[in-house]
Parts: C-alpha cells; structure tokens; sequence
C-alpha cells in the first residue's frame, strides 16, 4: 500500500496541512494549476495582540499564470515578515528555539519563485516535527487533461494505491475515476484538533502552524492527529 497526498503549496500552512503530508507516503505540490487571488498560496494568518493578522507575499498583479511560474518582485517582504514574527511571538516559550532554524529561511536565503519558498518552509517545518514524508513536485510526471483524471493519474504514475483528500474536495472529485485505477479514495478527517497554550486571547485553530510550534515546541505533535510524539 502507498498513500498519496496531491495539494498546492501554501505558505506557512497550518497544522492540519502537516497532518495530511504526515499520513501518506508521499506528497506531491501541486502547482501546476492556477494560481488564485486572495487564497492560501502566499499569505497565512497568525495570532497578535489586536487579533488575528495576514501574512502576505507580494507576488504583482498577474493572476493568470500558474501557482510554479509566479515570480517575485522583490525580496522586502522577507525582513518585514520576521520583524512581525518577533514582534508577536517574541514572548512564546519557544521562540529562540524555533528562530535557530527559520530565522535564516527570511533573513539569510533568497528566493525568485513563489513554490520555491512554500516547499523551502514547509520542509523545514517537517524536519522539525520529524516527518519522513517524500515530496515530489507535480511536474516530477507527465500531467494529463481532466481535473479528477489527473489526481488519479498521478497516484498511478507515483504507485499509490490510496489517494488522501481533504474534504473540500468532495464538491468535485468524481470518485469512479479512481475506482477504474483500483485507486482507494479516503477524505482526510480535520475535526476534533485539541486545543493548546497559544498568545494573545481566545484561541483559534486557522493560524499557521508557526503558532504552534512558538508555543509549543517539541510538543507541538502532542496536539497534532498524525505526527506521533
């Protein structure tokens, strides 16, 4: 049995998009599709005192391309984005531990493309937590027409016999074309996350895992669903 996981690349994901590159066996970014405005690809949230607060990297105007060939006009934002990472988690228990590995990812690396930096951090963050999980880019395989037909045409193409979806999926995966791989279709379960020591008032779950991992540390899987301690 293999499991593949099939999502575009966010930045700074949160914890449940860690889960799902936790419970498969590999993950494939898929960025070879649109990238869209307003979405996740290159911006989170994080938690400050005034509440909750976007994260944003410029990226120009230009939405007609895809998410691997958007570009970036210029590296301001890396200085910026850490300057507020400090000035928020400053004070969370593990901060120093948790800057010793990201704080050269803003201020001691440059980047030209946006899916660079999304799998620079997100398998930064996978180290950290131990996550053994290979990543593959989507152009890795030979990519076919049909939306549905192309997820299950690359677990064809990878030897996966399990594709994980997250449940949002459920509105357009037509669930056959897997069937007619022997392809097993299971949707990935987000509910029931426990909560745990976080800044800055009430708590909220749709932060970036970097909340987390602030607050936490190396005990961040103990409130995670498939990260084992």
């Amino acid at each position: 049995m293999k499991k593949i996981a099939i999502l575009q690349s966010n930045y700074i994901p949160w914890k449940g998009y860690f889960d799902m590159i936790a419970a498969v066996d590999e993950f494939i970014l898929y960025d070879d599709v649109q990238f869209t405005k307003n979405d996740w690809r290159n911006r989170n949230k994080i938690k400050t005192p005034n509440g909750l607060e976007w994260i944003s990297i410029p990226v120009g105007q230009n939405i007609n391309r895809r998410i691997r060939d958007v570009d970036l006009p210029n590296d301001s934002w890396q200085e910026k984005h850490w300057k507020t990472l400090v000035s928020n988690y400053g004070r969370a228990p593990y901060f120093y531990e948790i800057a010793a590995w990201l704080e050269p990812l803003y201020l001691a690396q440059s980047y030209t493309h946006l899916s660079q930096i999304n799998r620079c951090f997100i398998e930064a963050v996978c180290d950290y937590l131990g996550i053994k999980t290979v990543i593959t880019n989507s152009w890795d395989y030979t990519l076919f027409d049909g939306k549905t037909e192309r997820l299950a045409d690359l677990c064809t193409q990878s030897g996966g016999t399990e594709y994980i979806s997250g449940p949002s999926a459920k509105t357009y995966i037509e669930e056959d074309k897997f069937n007619k791989r022997g392809i097993k279709l299971t949707w990935f379960d987000y509910s029931g996350y426990p909560e745990y020591p976080q800044l800055w008032g009430k708590f909220i779950h749709e932060v970036s895992i970097l909340d987390l991992l602030f607050n936490c540390g190396t005990d961040a899987p103990h409130y995670m669903k498939c990260v084992l301690p």
